[in-house]
């Protein structure tokens, strides 16, 4: 079987920690083609996409991308260009989309998580509006299935109490790219206050293994259904 993780830094697993290296351990039979890319926005993924075309014989393919077009609206610096609207967004994940069908079996479209840990910020309402509008654009599909890994997020916190930390600044993103073990990134994630997330956006290894588990369960749920 083989899978590819398409989408931004969470899934290509830096900064933070990776949930591929999980998935990686759990399925060893299994090929995982990480094709993450920082920063990457719903418009440069299409961009990316069709420069560089996917291989056509993926059994799976996750898509997890467009916590970049709220995000990046907050840094000082953007480096890619975000949608201006729910309509340019949910035009290009329409493409987008239609562009990873023809080279996977089935796909699964993957909810951005959050923007901070703060539940009820205005970042991640903007959140729940763009997962609306991927739950409609998968919903026309067949072979497509949907995945809600906000709501994941939000139930895991509506339970701990995390403080409002969200790197803004891009020099502090990048210097958080050179925390690579787990441990250390972890301990900067307790200092900030923060429970699934290194700075509100990338996973530590809480999050990274609620985002593994939840790819998991899909997995198994697909590989079972074969059988």
């Amino acid at each position: 079987m083989k899978i590819a993780l398409i989408g931004d830094s969470l899934t290509e697993g830096r900064p933070g920690v990776a949930f591929s290296n999980i998935l990686k351990e759990q399925f060893p039979n299994i090929t995982f083609i990480n094709l993450g890319k920082p920063g990457e926005s719903v418009i440069s993924l299409f961009n990316r996409l069709m420069k560089t075309k996917l291989e056509s014989d993926y059994d799976l393919a996750f898509l997890w991308i467009g916590v970049n077009d709220v995000y990046s609206k907050m840094l000082t610096v953007q480096a890619q260009p975000v949608a201006k609207d729910h309509d340019e967004f949910k035009d290009y994940y329409s493409k987008v989309l239609n562009l990873i069908m023809e080279s996977s079996k089935k796909v699964v479209t993957v909810t951005p998580a959050i923007v901070g840990e703060n539940i009820e910020n205005a970042s991640n309402n903007e959140i729940k509006e763009l997962n609306k509008l991927i739950q409609s654009i998968s919903a026309k599909h067949e072979n497509v299935y949907f995945m809600n890994l906000n709501a994941i997020f939000l139930n895991h916190l509506s339970k701990v109490n995390s403080t409002d930390y969200i790197s803004t600044k891009v020099i502090r993103v990048m210097m958080d790219i050179f925390y690579k073990k787990p441990s250390k990134i972890d301990k900067m994630s307790k200092k900030r206050g923060l429970h699934l997330t290194l700075d509100g956006i990338h996973l530590n290894s809480t999050g990274a293994q609620l985002v593994a588990e939840s790819y998991a369960s899909i997995i198994n749920y697909l590989i079972n259904e074969n059988d």
